[in-house]
């Protein structure tokens, strides 16, 4: 970092800037004098905006009574964690899996089982049987990401209905990360949603941000849905956590909700086009291998005989400058593969490629 020569790829977000019409909505609050506290759960109009969002995105009515702001989906993940752990649960994820997500419950000391997406006749995959047989009587929860960063593998609403049949039979809590589920490459809206399945009784939480779609990731604001029952002590753990988050961010992220999804569906329509492009030039170049899938803002891949993907994003960074993401950080199903964020410039990216096409022939 702070290297003008090096190219980087390695963050999982987009070079552009926020959208102006959600800046400037954040400055008209700040002028306005809104600089106090709000409201451990968020400002009601920003949860009814959110609830109006996702009731229509998935076609499900999503009350208030389920819905908190929170700063940050990272947050989430760990407020999640402490309304549902305690010392030796059971949790457990699919991989490779952004580090947050695998480690923030080994922070409250619960015991974390991963269970890797698989690459197949060149796809990514969930191994849909033997996730089944990890999710034992006595796990506390599950952790799912998709589309899934780092592979952009999504999940398929077979998948979902099977995963919700057997957590239900066995009191098993679903965590879903949804935070990519408008960056999907498909003539959907989004993503499959455990939402569209779920009833507010059911053993789900649901996180999501702004950070991605609306390319707010500095804003640090997010939401979660819960079952009613669980929103008084996560109003507490607001509390405890970050007190509220602040308001100039949320009458941002209400105009976002309100009038962003011109902006949203643009966004995923580069992001398209950007990936399929990248994926041709890679599939051109030796020694890759690009599984495909559906949605984020990532292509994992790896080099053949390349196992060390940290001695090898180092490598790529002195010799030719490219900054790519060493798959080991995604756990050690990720060892051996790069992530390269295509959410950038296509000038940018073509560089890339003609810097990894430079390091591969050499």
């Amino acid at each position: 970092m702070g290297r003008k020569d090096v190219l980087p790829f390695w963050f999982g977000e987009s070079d552009q800037p926020t959208p102006a019409f959600i800046s400037e909505t954040a400055i008209a609050s700040l002028r306005g004098g809104e600089t106090f506290y709000s409201e451990n759960l968020g400002r009601l109009y920003l949860r009814q905006a959110i609830s109006t969002y996702l009731t229509t995105l998935h076609q499900r009515s999503i009350g208030i009574e389920r819905i908190a702001v929170t700063a940050s989906g990272n947050s989430a993940l760990m407020l999640a964690s402490q309304l549902l752990l305690k010392p030796a649960d059971r949790v457990v994820t699919v991989t490779p899996l952004w580090p947050n997500a695998v480690e923030i419950p080994k922070v409250v000391n619960a015991h974390v089982t991963c269970v890797s997406l698989q690459a197949r006749n060149g796809r990514w995959t969930l191994p849909l049987e033997k996730l089944l047989q990890a999710l034992t009587p006595g796990t506390r929860m599950l952790v799912i990401n998709s589309p899934n960063n780092p592979t952009g593998w999504t999940i398929q609403r077979a998948e979902q209905e099977a995963i919700l049949e057997h957590c239900r039979r066995h009191g098993i809590w679903i965590l879903a990360d949804d935070v990519y589920e408008r960056l999907i490459f498909t003539e959907a809206r989004s993503a499959p949603s455990f939402l569209a399945l779920t009833d507010q009784q059911d053993r789900l939480i649901v996180i999501n941000s702004f950070s991605k779609a609306w390319c707010m990731t500095g804003w640090r604001i997010g939401w979660m849905v819960v079952p009613p029952p669980l929103l008084p002590d996560l109003a507490s753990l607001l509390e405890y956590n970050i007190s509220c988050v602040s308001e100039f961010s949320q009458r941002a992220g209400t105009i976002a909700m309100q009038q962003g999804e011109p902006y949203v569906l643009k966004l995923r329509s580069e992001l398209g086009q950007t990936k399929a492009m990248l994926s041709a030039a890679l599939h051109d170049l030796p020694r890759l291998e690009i599984p495909e899938a559906d949605g984020a803002m990532y292509l994992f891949l790896r080099v053949a005989g390349e196992e060390d993907s940290v001695r090898l994003a180092k490598h790529l960074i002195d010799e030719v400058g490219l900054g790519l993401a060493p798959g080991r950080a995604f756990g050690p199903e990720g060892e051996g593969w790069l992530r390269w964020c295509y959410a950038a410039e296509w000038k940018k990216i073509e560089a890339g490629l003609e810097r990894l096409s430079r390091f591969l022939s050499s």
